[in-house]
């Protein structure tokens, strides 16, 4: 896998205010119309991981941080352009040490997202310092989210056992990716990080559906992207309404 390293940081225009309007009370009729309240502050987004954060494979729009980014702004969230600590290839050692390096170490943001771990197993490392290690910058995710694990979104592993990069191993790789998802999955939990979202499901749907899987053979689509983010989408902007 090559390497390719994102560090991004960007800042977006503030959206319009308008003014609040007295209407007279109208008979009420039995449609609803439903309108997302503006948000005129800015909201910042931390995205950690590796290839699969970055979007390997598919133009940056279609990676999943910049979709969840648009959507959340068609909802009228300010969000401005995320920053990514990403690289095809890392590891979750990789991901600790390119933290305790960068820019953004000092920051805190509004939420953050996490998806780390693929290539924990693709190198067959040990399951014992994945867990180790996973619990270690999901600690760090938090202290970005200003101590609010509630602000942190952990995505399971995907698996790539069902790409034609794989060669037909697909048991066998997803059945080890199932025991590292259940890794990360405990230590989300112990770590009282109540955002787990399983998108595994999702990218098993790549076995039959050739249109989830980017030129590559092996990194999701755009159209696998947009999946994941229909999937956490609705728990971000749960929690940046609050």
């Amino acid at each position: 896998m090559k390497t390719i390293q994102l560090f991004l940081i960007a800042t977006t225009a503030l959206s319009g205010c308008s003014k609040k309007a007295v209407f007279p009370q109208q008979k009420q009729t039995d449609t609803t119309t439903v309108i997302t309240k503006p948000m005129t502050t800015p909201v910042t987004y931390l995205a950690l991981g590796d290839s699969y954060t970055i979007g390997e494979a598919v133009p940056q729009i279609q990676s999943f941080p910049y979709q969840l980014t648009n959507l959340l702004k068609f909802y009228q969230f300010d969000v401005q352009a995320p920053d990514i600590i990403a690289v095809t290839g890392w590891t979750t050692d990789n991901l600790i040490n390119a933290i305790a390096r960068s820019d953004f170490k000092d920051k805190k943001y509004d939420f953050v997202t996490l998806l780390i771990g693929v290539n924990d197993q693709y190198q067959r490392q040990s399951k014992d310092n994945y867990r180790t290690k996973f619990a270690q910058v999901l600690h760090t995710a938090i202290n970005f989210a200003n101590g609010d694990s509630s602000r942190v979104f952990v995505l399971s592993i995907p698996d790539w056992g069902v790409t034609p990069f794989a060669g037909g191993k697909d048991g066998e790789i997803g059945s080890d990716i199932d025991l590292f998802n259940a890794i990360n999955r405990d230590e989300t939990a112990k770590a009282h990080v109540i955002n787990y979202i399983d998108i595994t499901a999702i990218s098993r749907q790549a076995a039959t559906d050739h249109s989830l899987i980017a030129a590559d053979g092996l990194h999701p689509s755009g159209a696998m992207y947009k999946q994941w983010v229909q999937a956490l989408e609705p728990l971000v902007k749960q929690r940046l309404e609050k």
